[in-house]
C-alpha cells in the first residue's frame, strides 16, 4: 500500500516562497498521475496541480505562473515550488494521486500571513 508524507511547510509572509516535499512508498508511484491538493479551514479539498509519469503538468487557475509541480520517479519524489505566496493560499497541502486513490497523508500546512 502506498504512504504518502508530505513535508515543507511552514509560516512566510506574503511574497514569499517555499518548496513542499511529498515521499512516497510504493513502484505505483512511478506510473501514477500525481497532484498537490490543499484544503483551506472550512472549505473542500481543492486540486493545486498534477503532473503525469512523464511530466505534463496541469495548474489551477489560482496558482498558475506561480507554483510549479515536478517529480522525480527515481527517488519517489514530488515537489511543489511555490513563489509569490498570497495570504488564500494557506492550506493544509496533501499529495495524492489524480484523482486520488491512495489512503491521504497528514499534510503539510502553509500559512502565508502579514
Amino acid at each position: 500500500q502506498v504512504q504518502l508524507v508530505e513535508s515543507g511547510g511552514g509560516l512566510l509572509q506574503p511574497g514569499g516562497s517555499l518548496k513542499l516535499s511529498c515521499a512516497a512508498s510504493g513502484n505505483i508511484f512511478r506510473v501514477a498521475t500525481m497532484a498537490w491538493y490543499r484544503q483551506a479551514l472550512g472549505k473542500q479539498r481543492e486540486l493545486v496541480a498534477q503532473i503525469t509519469s512523464g511530466g505534463n503538468t496541469n495548474y489551477a487557475d489560482s496558482v498558475k505562473g506561480r507554483f510549479t509541480i515536478s517529480r522525480d520517479n527515481a527517488k519517489n519524489m514530488m515537489y511543489l515550488q511555490m513563489n509569490s505566496l498570497k495570504p488564500e493560499d494557506t492550506a493544509v497541502y496533501y499529495c495524492n494521486r489524480a484523482p486520488p486513490l491512495f489512503p491521504w497523508g497528514q499534510g503539510t500546512q502553509v500559512t502565508v500571513s502579514s
